[in-house]
C-alpha cells in the first residue's frame, strides 16, 4: 500500500463537506483534507449555474446553524449568492488549506489487515486514510434521460448542471427536456432571448407561487427568530407528507393558482398532475405558467422517440427542428449505485450492494465498510424542509463516531448487519401510509423498481433526536491490540424502532 496517508479523508466541498471540515476543525482534529474534482468549492451551487437558478428553500434556514448570513438580498437566494456564502464558509474557518482541488476520486478500497483506506484519484498518487467520508451529495451526477439517437444531434446539447455558456442562445430555436425543479427557473429566462422555445414533458409537476422578495437585512437574534419560524413552518407540512387526506388542502391551492393562471383550458389540463401532491418535489414559481403562454414558447407532451440531426421526434411522428437542446432532467439519485468504484471488507463492491436499492444506517453508515460514511446517504433526503439541517445532523453523529473511535483507540467501527437491517425495515414500512405510495406515484425519488431509497419518511426533527449521539452499541467496534471486538452494552431500544 502506498501513498500519502491521512487521518480522514471527506470527499466534495459543498455543504457537506464544508460542514464537516468546519466541525472537525472545531473539535480540534486537523489532520484531514478534501478532495474536490473541480477547481472551487460548492458543490451543486458551483455546478448548477444556469440563467434562473435558485435556491426554493428560504435562504435564512438554507444556511449553517452556526454561520447565520446576514447578507442574503432575497427570500429564495440566487444560485450566486449560495455559492458566495459557501465560499465565506471556506475562507473564515480556513478550511481551503485542506482543500485539495482537481481531485476527481476514481475509487475507493478498504484493507482489513491495516485497517485503512486507499482512495485513488486521477492522476495523482493514491491517498491512505482511518476514516473516509463521502460528502459529494445527490444532485452531482446529472441524469441525461434514456433517450436513443443522442449523437445524431448536429448542434449543442447540455445539461442544466453542466451549462454550456458560450452558446449564444439569442435568437435561436431551443428544446428544453422536462419540467422539473430546474426547468421552471431556466425556461422563463430563455423565454426571453430565444425565438422559439419548446418545453417537452413528460409529467407535469404541482406548482405553487413563490413568495419570493427583498429580504431586509436583520441583526443576529432577529435572523436566529427568523429561522426557527421558517424551520417550524416548513416543518408542518410533513403533516400532509405523511397523512395523505390532509394534502388536498395544498393541492386546493396549487389547482386554484394553475386555474388562475392559465386560461386556456386545453393548456391547463396538459398543465394538471394526474398523481397525489407531495409525491414529487412540490414546485414554486411565479412565472412558469406566464412563460408556456408566451406566443414563442409551446408545450409538448406528445413524449419523445428519439433525438435526430435536426432536433427532437416525437411518438406522433412530428420531427421538432431545433437548434440547440437543453436537459433539464435532475440527477441521479436513487439509481443503485455509488458515487464511484468503492470496495469495502471481504471485497463486497457498494454499487452491487445496491443494486436492488441504496440503504445505509441513518444515512450515514452501511455494514460491511468500516470507518466509512456517507453525508446525505440512502433515505436521508426531504420534501419539506431544508436539506442542511439533515447534513448538520449527520456531521454532529459522524464526528461523534470520529471522536469516540479515536479516544478509545478502536481499529474501526461498523455498522451492525441486523441493525442496518432492522432500520432501513421500519424506514419502508413507514411509508406505507404517505403520499410518496400512492396511486401513480412515480419519481425520482424512487429506483426503477418503485423502492424509495432517497426520502427520510418522517419529520426531520425526528431525524436530527436519532442522529444526537453517537451510539457504539450498534456497531463492531474493534480493538487494534486484541483484535477483536470491544463488548458494548446492549444497544438502546430507541434506535431500533
Amino acid at each position: 500500500m502506498t501513498g500519502t496517508q491521512e487521518t480522514i479523508v471527506i470527499v466534495g466541498t459543498g455543504f457537506s463537506g464544508l460542514g464537516m471540515a468546519i466541525r472537525l476543525k472545531q473539535a480540534g482534529i486537523e489532520n484531514f483534507i478534501l478532495l474536490e474534482q473541480a477547481a472551487e468549492v460548492g458543490g451543486t451551487w458551483r455546478a448548477n449555474h444556469y440563467p434562473g437558478a435558485a435556491c426554493d428553500v428560504p435562504s435564512p434556514v438554507y444556511s449553517f446553524s452556526f454561520e447565520p448570513n446576514p447578507a442574503w438580498t432575497r427570500v429564495f437566494a440566487p444560485q450566486a449568492e449560495i455559492l458566495a456564502y459557501l465560499k465565506h464558509c471556506a475562507d473564515k474557518y480556513q478550511i481551503r488549506p485542506h482543500i485539495h482541488f482537481h481531485s476527481r476520486v476514481e475509487s475507493a478500497s478498504f484493507d482489513e489487515t491495516s485497517g485503512l483506506w486507499t482512495v485513488h484519484i486521477d492522476g495523482q498518487k493514491p491517498r491512505v486514510c482511518r476514516f473516509l467520508i463521502m460528502a459529494s451529495g445527490g444532485l452531482s451526477r446529472p441524469a441525461y434521460p434514456d433517450i436513443a439517437g443522442w449523437k445524431d444531434f448536429k448542434g449543442p446539447l447540455f445539461h442544466t448542471a453542466e451549462w454550456r455558456h458560450d452558446v449564444p442562445l439569442r435568437g435561436q430555436r431551443v428544446a428544453v427536456i422536462g419540467t422539473g425543479a430546474s426547468a421552471i427557473q431556466v425556461v422563463p429566462e430563455l423565454a426571453k432571448e430565444v425565438a422559439e422555445l419548446k418545453v417537452f414533458q413528460r409529467t407535469p409537476a404541482w406548482i405553487l407561487p413563490k413568495e419570493d422578495g427583498p429580504l431586509p437585512r436583520r441583526g443576529q437574534a432577529r435572523n436566529w427568530l427568523l429561522r426557527k419560524f421558517l424551520y417550524w413552518q416548513f416543518e408542518m407540512r410533513a403533516i400532509a407528507l405523511l397523512r395523505p387526506k390532509l394534502m388536498r388542502y395544498g393541492q386546493r391551492m396549487a389547482e386554484d393558482y394553475l386555474q388562475e393562471e392559465v386560461k386556456d383550458p386545453q393548456l391547463r389540463e396538459k398543465l394538471r398532475p394526474k398523481y397525489i401532491m407531495g409525491c414529487k418535489r412540490v414546485l414554486l414559481s411565479n412565472d412558469f405558467y406566464k412563460t408556456l403562454q408566451e406566443p414563442q414558447t409551446q408545450l409538448v407532451i406528445e413524449g419523445i422517440e428519439r433525438i435526430t440531426a435536426r432536433g427532437i421526434q416525437t411518438r406522433d411522428g412530428v420531427e421538432h427542428e431545433v437548434d440547440a437542446v437543453v436537459c433539464a432532467t435532475g440527477f441521479q439519485v436513487a439509481e443503485a449505485t455509488a458515487p464511484f468504484h468503492i470496495t469495502g471488507r471481504q471485497g463486497q463492491v457498494l454499487s452491487e450492494l445496491w443494486k436492488d436499492g441504496a440503504q445505509a444506517y441513518l444515512g450515514s453508515t452501511v455494514h460491511g465498510f468500516p470507518n466509512f460514511f456517507f453525508i446525505v446517504g440512502p433515505n436521508s433526503g426531504l420534501g419539506h424542509n431544508s436539506i442542511v439541517f439533515i447534513i448538520e445532523s449527520q456531521v454532529q453523529y459522524i464526528l461523534g463516531a470520529l471522536r469516540q473511535t479515536l479516544k478509545q483507540g478502536w481499529k474501526s467501527v461498523e455498522v451492525r448487519k441486523e441493525i442496518q437491517d432492522t432500520f432501513n425495515e421500519t424506514v419502508q414500512k413507514n411509508f406505507k401510509h404517505t403520499v410518496w405510495t400512492r396511486e401513480h406515484c412515480r419519481s425520482w425519488y424512487q429506483t426503477p423498481s418503485g423502492k424509495n431509497t432517497t426520502i427520510w419518511p418522517g419529520f426531520s426533527f425526528t431525524f436530527r433526536l436519532r442522529t444526537l449521539l453517537f451510539n457504539a452499541a450498534a456497531y463492531h467496534c474493534l480493538d487494534p491490540d486484541a483484535e477483536k471486538e470491544m463488548a458494548q452494552p446492549q444497544f438502546n431500544a430507541l434506535h431500533s424502532r
